[in-house]
């Protein structure tokens, strides 16, 4: 590829559908351009599932182009049945409304705006999607979707073909995604929309819509959904979600999650979530030997980008001080626990569950038969323990270890 944004979106693996790749190519290179991302707002925080289309955004910033990031106050109310089995859970506009500004603060971090011609522009589709009459818009918009073909797009035919219930609501999200690319293609003159491979049917219905009621073309581009060797999805762990917002999951833990990659999945992840160029990367993959080092680098530089070039430090002398020197690390987690539940003693099941550190007391009670729990690094073997003022040893903290890669200081408030 002779355009520069493509060539490393596809040296990078993140090329994977386009509805027209040549002629996309073509206008690339004669003038930057604006193209969108929708991200849902079901939570206060987006999680590293959607970092992959962040790393785009960020790719088309270097390259001249500016992108728009739809928030999506509107379509959250109806919510994305892509990859669902069941309908989501209601969420209230005004909710919606307190997650659409807790996530863009973490896009004002991701993002530059220094320069002005690749700035984020951000869009909520409330603006526009809660001011349609529903008469209008069928007649407008919905006759140029046929149920024929709706059927068809996996989003749809997935969740049929599984015989579970999807709502009319739901069924109707595709044409409202579509009305967003038509609206941002009139409004803001943007004619490319990205998004993951779960999404074609989707990019397609806009590109499709803009076509027929416009006479101009617009553009899809899919990334590969990503899913870790295991054929796990990616963003998950035995706690659960690993959310952007530092507030949700700590620069420390974030760190640690990328640091506890699977051998099999780093050489990929460098090419991903690091801007490290493409030929740096090649070097140290055939230079380095030892993959652990790969794995820290990745910790680094992924920690570096999110939250800043001192905390992606901090949290790697942490591991060193709590892994190495079996120490607690100024970044190392901290839970809290009141005094009086100290003096009365606590079971360590519920120490553990009620601080999330497992996501259930079975689980927990394998780890401490297979010598997997710690308090100050000495091994708990029986899972009637009761935690009291004893482990305290005089300070106001323990270190609590379940596993060989969660520690926690646990401190008496």
């Amino acid at each position: 590829m002779k355009n520069a944004f493509l060539s490393e979106m596809n040296s990078r693996g993140f090329l994977n559908q386009c509805t027209d790749l040549d002629k996309l190519e073509r206008i690339l290179n004669g003038k930057s351009i604006k193209a969108y991302i929708g991200f849902d707002s079901t939570a206060p925080s987006l999680h590293v599932g959607s970092l992959l289309q962040i790393m785009v955004l960020r790719l088309l910033q270097k390259h001249g182009h500016q992108p728009i990031v739809l928030l999506g106050g509107g379509t959250t109310l109806i919510g994305d049945p892509s990859g669902k089995d069941s309908t989501r859970k209601f969420l209230q506009h005004k909710d919606i409304k307190k997650n659409i500004s807790s996530i863009k603060k973490i896009f004002e971090k991701l993002l530059p705006s220094k320069n002005k011609k690749t700035k984020p522009i951000f869009v909520d589709n409330y603006d526009w999607l809660g001011k349609l009459k529903y008469i209008d818009f069928l007649r407008d918009v919905g006759k140029h979707f046929t149920i024929n073909k709706m059927l068809t797009f996996d989003s749809v035919k997935l969740r049929l073909d599984r015989e579970q219930s999807l709502s009319y609501m739901e069924f109707n999200y595709m044409i409202l995604q579509a009305y967003d690319f038509y609206q941002l293609f009139k409004d803001q003159n943007c004619i490319l929309q990205l998004g993951g491979s779960d999404q074609w049917g989707n990019i397609v219905n806009g590109v499709e819509l803009i076509r027929r009621t416009l006479q101009k073309e617009a553009f899809g581009l899919t990334t590969p959904l990503i899913t870790l060797s295991t054929g796990a999805k990616m963003g998950k762990t035995e706690k659960g979600a690993v959310w952007l917002d530092k507030k949700m999951f700590t620069p420390y833990e974030y760190w640690q999650f990328w640091r506890n990659t699977a051998d099999e999945d780093v050489k990929k992840f460098l090419k991903y979530f690091t801007e490290i160029e493409m030929d740096q990367i090649s070097n140290k993959i055939n230079s380095e030997k030892d993959i652990n080092k790969l794995k820290i680098l990745l910790a680094n530089e992924t920690t570096s980008i999110l939250h800043g070039a001192k905390a992606s430090k901090d949290s790697q002398e942490t591991a060193e001080t709590t892994f190495s020197k079996g120490g607690i690390g100024k970044n190392i987690p901290e839970r809290k626990i009141s005094k009086d539940s100290v003096v009365k003693g606590i079971n360590i099941l519920d120490l553990i569950f009620q601080n999330d550190l497992l996501s259930s007391k079975s689980e927990a009670r394998r780890i401490i038969k297979n010598k997997g729990i710690k308090i100050n690094d000495k091994v708990i073997d029986d899972d009637k323990k009761v935690v009291g003022i004893n482990e305290f040893e005089g300070k106001n903290y323990i270190k609590l270890s379940v596993g060989k890669k969660t520690h926690v200081k646990v401190t008496i408030t």
